[in-house]
Order: C-alpha cells, then structure tokens, then sequence
C-alpha cells in the first residue's frame, strides 16, 4: 500500500471510540498488547517494533537473523517469550521464538513449514497456528517448544486466523468451508464444531477477549459480502461476538483489511483492544 498512512488505534469500550496512539508513514501491522499492558508490538518492513504507550514511537527488536517477518506474532501470557513468523528462509512461513527482551538469538520450533503464528494458549503450555500439509490448510496445535504438534480440523477449504478462547477450551478460527469466509469455533480435540456467524459479510480473525463477568466476548474483522481473501486497503468493519447475546454487533468501520486486527490483540484488563486503520 505505496503512499499510506497507518495508524496505530487503540478501541476504548467505555468511550465506544477508537482514539489514535501513534501515525507514521511506514505500513505498520496487527498489533499485539504486551502483558502488562505499557506497550504495543507492531510489525513493519519485515521487522518487529515495540510502541510504548506512555511515550510512543516505534523501536525496532531485535530479531537477530530473521529480517523478513510477517504479520503473524504474539507474546506469551507471562510476557517472557515473543513468537513470530518469518520468511527469511524459503520454503513458506516458519514459526520462531525468542525472549521479548531480545536476550538470546531466535529459534525455530515448528519444524515443517508453512506455519504461520496465531496464539499462546491462556496457561502458556501450546501454541495454534494455521499451516498447510499434504496440500490441505488446517489449524494446529502444538507445545511451545514446537513438539508434539496436533491437528485440530483441516480440510479442502482455507482455514485461518486462529485463536484460544479465554478458558482455553476452545479454538476459534475463520473458514469458507460453507462458502464465504465466516467464523467457527472447535474444542482443542476437534471435537464440538460450531458456526459461530451466519451472515452476509466476510468475517475473519476472531480473537476472545479475556474472560469477564458477562462472558466471553469476541472481536472479528468483517469484509464486504463478496471479498475474496482478506486484502488490505479495503472498507471494513471491526465487529464484536457476545456470549451473553448471542449476538454480533458493529463497533466501527474504517479503511482496512490485512493488518488491521490479523493477531490477539486485546489490553490484559480486556477493556480496549488494538488495531491499525489506513489512510491514503
């Protein structure tokens, strides 16, 4: 998106607005909330960038040898530990770990490639990522050291964007396997498949937030009926699944797609979440 500019946002649900954090010329992405709530991590130019909150601006990580980075990171619950996907190596997307203060040299922990990061479970025990074997899209599971990987549901159709649930009992995901795009969840065995949108818009990218008093919510990026993938640049809206309604309802809309809401993005209180919106 030659000739844009991101913004940083940060969606308040108090205010029911979303107000801006940081604007720059550079086409920054999905942005994650660090544990303890002081900083957002984007993505950029193939590298990661750390914002804080309190003063923000974007500082670069050190990622060592992998320079060609993705959209696709995320941060353990106890804020020790960064995941990524990069691409600096050929042969698709591979998933990589390394300590978020950048003390040691990235290492790899899923050894068949595609993979592409998409979540830490609640108890930091596994990760999900979305990855592609024997020709067929799926979502998986595996410990934080790469081992021990499990496929959770694959299939003919694309399946992407997923996402534990709060009480970690679930993974939420986005899939066509019904024709467009819409948003599913499936027990960690792969058991108790549900539909969790039936609508005429494009829904992906679901991501639970954590658990509070009037259950479990979730927020999801929406395209126009009709779009095919989850391009960027396009008019989109950020909207909210809720337990307690059953129900799904349009926080705002914006200038948007790809990199706007791709990875967990949520404040650790769950009272905001993070996204990015474009500006030509």
């Amino acid at each position: 998106m030659s000739g844009w500019v991101s913004r940083l946002m940060i969606y308040d649900f108090e205010e029911g607005a979303g107000f801006p954090v940081l604007e720059t010329d550079m086409e920054i992405a999905a942005p994650n909330w660090v544990p303890d709530g002081s900083a957002l991590i984007v993505n950029g130019g193939g590298s990661l960038f750390w914002v804080d909150l309190e003063q923000p601006e974007l500082l670069e990580i050190d990622t060592g040898l992998c320079i060609n980075l993705n959209n696709d990171h995320g941060v353990s619950p106890d804020g020790e530990v960064l995941y990524f996907s990069d691409h600096s190596y050929g042969h698709g997307a591979r998933i990589w770990r390394q300590s978020l203060a950048a003390e040691d040299d990235p290492v790899e922990i899923v050894g068949k490639t595609p993979a592409w990061f998409h979540g830490a479970s609640p108890d930091g025990r596994m990760i999900c990522y979305t990855a592609v074997r024997e020709g067929l899209f799926g979502i998986y599971t595996a410990l934080t050291d790469g081992t021990q990987e499990t496929c959770v549901i694959e299939g003919a159709h694309h399946y992407d964007g997923p996402d534990f649930s709060a009480d970690g009992e679930w993974i939420w995901f986005n899939s066509d396997r019904t024709g467009a795009s819409e948003l599913w969840r499936v027990r960690l065995d792969g058991s108790g498949l549900e539909r969790m949108t039936a609508d005429a818009l494009v829904n992906w990218f679901p991501h639970p937030a954590p658990l509070g008093a009037d259950g479990e919510k979730v927020v999801y990026l929406a395209y126009p009926e009709g779009t095919v993938g989850h391009p960027a640049g396009m008019h989109v809206a950020l909207r909210l699944w809720e337990e307690a309604t059953q129900s799904t309802r349009t926080l705002l809309t914006l200038t948007g797609g790809q990199g706007t809401l791709n990875v967990p993005s949520w404040s650790p209180d769950g009272q905001a979440f993070a996204y990015v919106e474009y500006a030509s």
